[in-house]
């Protein structure tokens, strides 16, 4: 990210830090608010229906949307079983077994047998002259990118790392569907390790986010992600310190 958006970032967290530590109801609060946002607009960049108000009572109350597809429930469902899996393992070490974790969560009601396992078959993706990784790649390639983990969180901004994890793992798409969601997940886990809340890349920015995506992946040019990235944090940051009253 360039040196403006570091320097918005540090100052938000800073103001943030002054706050803390927050009581154990605050926390949850917080965590169930970003809940809902964050399921909601995970699964929308993904083409799900249901809006933000209807992602709340699916997966709060327990209610069913009338008219809306089976799967966007689900959808729903296993993305917040999978938000609540980010922080039962917030102190531990992000590793391969975690992140197929976190896919399973997320996809077992949806695709049971194909949850938490890796593609056995080619995939595309559509409006990208990008080529995922051949299948019989993908299991070499996650030992790669986990391997290298603990020296990238050492090197880098938790921004960047963050959006490194997000690059990589959509970059491999190690998963037969889900990998967007399972990516945006692990940055989130990383974020809350760094002490920054959960970010969310709302709709609206769906097109800039998935071309800065395909920039990266076909010409190896970073930057608009990680920007894009850190201009999400800045408004999660924001968002926090709103809700905090700061």
């Amino acid at each position: 990210m360039n040196t403006e958006l570091k320097t918005k970032i540090e100052t938000l967290l800073e103001g943030i830090n002054k706050a803390r530590p927050l009581n154990h109801e605050q926390l949850i609060k917080l965590k169930d608010y970003f809940k809902v946002g964050s399921t909601y607009s995970s699964n929308a960049i993904e083409g799900n229906t249901l809006t933000e108000v209807e992602t709340k009572i699916v997966i709060e109350d327990g209610i069913t949307i009338g008219g809306k597809p089976l799967k966007d429930h689900l959808e729903a469902i296993g993305h917040a079983k999978a938000y609540d899996y980010v922080y039962d393992i917030l102190n531990d070490e992000i590793s391969e077994t975690r992140i197929k974790k976190l896919h399973e969560l997320f996809y077992s009601q949806i695709d049971n047998a194909n949850a938490g396992e890796y593609r056995k078959v080619e995939v595309y993706i559509s409006g990208s002259e990008f080529l995922p990784p051949e299948p019989e790649k993908v299991e070499g390639l996650m030992q790669e990118f986990t391997a290298q983990i603990k020296l990238k969180k050492e090197q880098l901004h938790p921004v960047d790392f963050a959006a490194w994890l997000h690059l990589e793992l959509v970059t491999i798409h190690p998963f037969i569907d889900g990998n967007g969601r399972t990516a945006r997940l692990l940055m989130n886990l990383a974020l809350l390790q760094a002490d920054y809340p959960v970010v969310i890349i709302p709709p609206v920015l769906r097109r800039d986010y998935i071309n800065s995506i395909i920039q990266a992946q076909v010409k190896g040019q970073t930057e608009a992600f990680n920007n894009l990235i850190a201009e999400c944090v800045i408004e999660s940051l924001r968002e926090y310190s709103r809700l905090l009253r700061i």
